[in-house]
């Protein structure tokens, strides 16, 4: 093993909406998470793996913290909470200029659980005057000893490199987990459904956006063109909001095709025909067997 060759798994946490995947696609330099300026976008702990320069970071992005109403939510908490566990830093991720809410304290009562160092991210800095930060670091560093507080712009890339330097240093000598080339653990099943999620996340407002789930059924057949053929099923809680995801004329339905077909062609780097669905599947979000169906399976987290 390379002596000088840093390695380890960082876990990125905060509430919802602060820019944890936008930070994670920033350093892959790849979608690999979806984003949204509507909260809790994500659902799953998404594994994104930098490599560079005798150094190999495996982030895990996970869902933002908040109460749960219900079995996804609970979930996407678990979820988040759990990736606390054997890593070997912790990336805690909050808007800069902001007080620490009731969120913010309930993870940093978790964090207190927590070994490995734990780094205070302010990000969003460009939307701040720089004085806003002084009130908020002193608070924070009052309610727990960070390893250090580094601000940033995960939209700009403002100190992001300054952060991954500072991180490389807390991380242990170990081996390279993952080939150079790859940039994340999931299937393609996996970023291919979160992508067309994504585009409805964009299309759609009010209770649709936290009503949908997208399993991709297949995407190993070729058509008579030679075109990877996907096929995915976007599923709803009820019959109103399937007509909303459809729209007049199927407008709103052909939009979402059209959009994230763009981004999975640029995922998959072929030409593709991909065909939607859309099925009613009351309660979703509280029945267990259809969570574990679509990659929300509670009994996984430890």
């Amino acid at each position: 093993m390379d002596k000088n060759f840093r390695s380890g798994f960082v876990a990125i946490i905060g509430r919802p909406n602060v820019g944890k995947s936008t930070f994670m696609n920033r350093i892959i330099k790849e979608q690999i998470a979806i984003t949204s300026p509507k909260a809790q976008t994500t659902r799953n702990k998404i594994q994104g793996i930098y490599t560079y320069d005798e150094r190999q970071i495996i982030f895990l992005d996970t869902p933002g913290i908040h109460k749960p109403h219900n079995g996804l939510d609970q979930y996407m908490d678990k979820a988040a909470v759990s990736a606390l566990k054997e890593v070997d830093a912790v990336l805690f991720m909050t808007e800069a200029g902001q007080s620490a809410g009731p969120g913010d304290k309930f993870i940093i009562e978790e964090l207190k659980k927590v070994k490995a160092p734990v780094f205070l991210i302010l990000n969003k800095i460009d939307l701040i005057n720089p004085d806003e930060m002084a009130p908020q670091i002193n608070e924070y560093k009052d309610l727990l000893d960070f390893a250090e507080v580094i601000p940033i712009s995960a939209t700009n890339g403002n100190n992001v490199e300054d952060l991954i330097d500072s991180l490389t240093k807390a991380l242990p000598v170990g081996p390279q987990y993952y080939d150079d080339d790859q940039i994340t653990d999931h299937p393609e099943y996996f970023v291919v459904g979160e992508l067309i999620r994504e585009k409805i996340l964009e299309d759609t407002r009010d209770e649709i956006p936290h009503s949908v789930a997208v399993i991709v059924d297949s995407m190993n057949q070729r058509s008579e063109t030679g075109k990877l053929q996907v096929e995915a099923t976007i599923y709803v809680e009820r019959d109103t909001q399937k007509k909303i995801v459809i729209g007049k004329g199927a407008s709103m339905l052909k939009n979402i095709g059209i959009g994230s077909r763009i981004k999975i062609e640029h995922l998959l780097g072929e030409k593709i025909n991909l065909k939607l669905w859309v099925k009613v599947k009351k309660n979703w979000r509280d029945d267990a067997l259809f969570l574990s169906r679509a990659g929300y399976s509670v009994k996984d987290i430890n």
